[in-house]
C-alpha cells in the first residue's frame, strides 16, 4: 500500500505521461503496448478508500481515490477489458490452456473503509463489475483504528514529532530517524517484530492522551458487520489479516491470530468460504514461500501483491500482483495498466540473473525466522495444535 510516497522525478514523469498520451491516441494502442511484454494475461486493480477529499486518517497514505474516479476507472475496464471473477480466474488456473476472457480484470478493494459499501459496490453493480474486498475483521463495527490510520492521523494532527518520540520509546539508542509518513510505513514498521509493532502504538496512544475506540467511533471509517453480510451477498469477501500487519514478521501463533482466525471469523460473518488473501502493504518481501504454502494449506486458493507487475500468463494463483490505481483518465489509466507493470515486469526479468548480488548477511538477518523457515508438509495442523 505504502512506498507510493516517495516523489518521483517531475521531468521523467512528465515524459512518461506524454508518452503515455501519444501512443492513447494511437490506432491499435494495445497491439503496440504488447511489445514492452506480450505475455501480460491478468490485469489485477485495487482500489482503497473512496472518498471526495482525504481525511487526517488518510492525507499522506495515498490510498484515496474520489467517487467520479472510481466511476471513471470502472468505465474506462467495461470498455477496454472484460471485468472477470474470481471464481472464473480460480477455474481457469486448473486448465491446461488459459480460457479467461480477452483482456481481462479483476478489481479489488482493500482494508475495508466503509466506502467500500457506500461507493464501491453501488458502482461496480452500475458496471456489472465482479469484486473482491479484502478485509480486517479487528476493524469492523469501528471498534478501533488500523493501524496505518492512528499512525497518519497522529502526523496529521500533532506532526511528526510525536511519531519519533513513540519510536524512540520502542527502540532506544537504536530507534530510527523517521522524518515522514513513508520513512514509518515503508522502513520502520516492516523492520521490527509484531510485539515492538503493538508497544509502538500502545506508546503513541499514551504520548497524544487520544481515546482511540471513541476516535474510531467517532471517524467511522470502517464497514459495520451488518454493511460486511450484505456485501458479501453480491461480491466475494477474502482476507487482509486481521490488525494489518507486515506477513513478513509472523510467527506460527501470529498466523492463527491473524491469518486463520480472520479467515474464520469472515466465513462465520458472511456464510461463504474465504479463498482469497492480500498481503497488506503488497509487497513480494512480504509472501516467502513458506508463507504461501501455509496459505495454501489454509484453504487460499488465490494470493494477490501490489507491487503493479504485470501477471505472465499461466501466472501462479499465489503470487498475483495487482496495480494500485491512482490518475482516473483514460491515458493514465492506460499507462497504469498497460505500459508500467510491463516496464516493471521487464525490468525484474532483467534482474533476476543478478540478484545474488544483492544478497547479504545483513538482509538474512532481516528475514524472519518463523513461518519462512517451516517446510510446507504439515505445517497447518503443527500451528493448529
Amino acid at each position: 500500500m505504502f512506498g507510493r510516497h516517495r516523489k518521483k522525478g517531475g521531468r521523467p514523469k512528465a515524459l512518461l505521461n506524454l508518452g503515455a498520451a501519444t501512443l492513447w491516441r494511437t490506432p491499435g494502442r494495445f497491439g503496440v503496448a504488447k511489445v514492452l511484454g506480450p505475455s501480460y494475461a491478468l490485469r489485477c486493480i485495487v482500489f482503497h478508500d473512496i472518498s471526495a477529499a482525504e481525511s487526517p486518517f488518510t492525507k499522506g497514505m495515498g490510498v484515496s481515490v474520489t467517487p467520479s474516479g472510481l466511476e471513471a476507472a470502472l468505465r474506462f475496464v467495461t470498455r477496454y477489458y472484460t471485468p472477470t471473477s474470481l471464481e472464473e480466474i480460480l477455474a481457469d488456473s486448473g486448465r491446461q490452456s488459459a480460457r479467461l476472457p480477452r483482456r481481462p480484470v479483476l478489481v479489488t478493494f482493500d482494508d475495508g473503509y466503509a466506502s467500500a459499501a457506500r461507493w464501491a459496490s453501488a458502482l461496480c453493480l452500475k458496471f456489472g463489475v465482479p469484486a473482491v474486498f479484502f478485509l480486517n475483521a479487528a476493524v469492523l463495527d469501528n471498534v478501533r483504528l488500523a493501524p496505518d490510520n492512528l499512525i497518519c492521523y497522529v502526523a496529521n494532527v500533532l506532526g511528526m514529532g510525536t511519531i519519533e518520540k513513540a519510536v524512540r520509546i520502542v527502540m532506544g539508542s537504536q530507534a530510527p530517524r523517521v522524518r515522514c509518513l513513508s520513512n514509518v510505513f515503508a522502513s520502520f514498521l516492516p523492520a521490527i517484530s509484531l510485539t515492538q509493532r503493538q508497544l509502538f502504538l500502545e506508546a503513541l496512544v499514551r504520548s497524544t492522551g487520544f481515546d482511540e475506540a471513541q476516535l474510531a467511533r467517532e471517524a467511522g471509517l470502517y464497514l459495520t458487520r451488518e454493511e460486511t453480510r450484505e456485501l458479501a451477498l453480491r461480491f466475494e469477501v477474502g482476507n487482509h489479516t486481521f490488525t494489518h500487519v507486515h506477513c513478513r514478521s509472523l510467527t506460527p501463533l501470529s498466523f492463527t491470530r491473524e491469518i486463520l482466525n480472520n479467515k474464520l471469523e469472515l466465513e462465520a460473518l458472511s456464510g461463504r468460504k474465504v479463498r482469497s488473501f492480500s498481503l497488506p502493504y503488497g509487497s513480494s518481501a512480504d509472501l516467502s514461500d513458506g508463507l504461501a504454502c501455509q496459505l495454501r494449506d489454509s484453504g487460499h486458493q488465490a494470493v494477490f501483491l501490489s507491487q503493479s507487475v504485470a501477471n505472465a500468463r499461466c501466472a501462479d494463483p499465489l503470487h498475483f500482483d495487482r496495480v494500485s490505481i491512482r490518475g482516473c483518465t483514460e491515458d493514465s489509466l492506460f499507462l497504469q495498466l498497460e505500459i508500467l507493470p510491463r516496464l516493471r515486469a521487464a525490468k525484474s526479468r532483467f534482474l533476476r540473473p543478478y540478484s545474488f548480488l544483492a544478497e547479504s548477511g545483513e538482509q538474512e538477518r532481516d528475514r524472519p525466522e518463523p513461518v519462512s523457515r517451516v517446510h510446507c508438509s504439515g505445517t497447518l495442523e503443527r500451528i493448529q495444535q
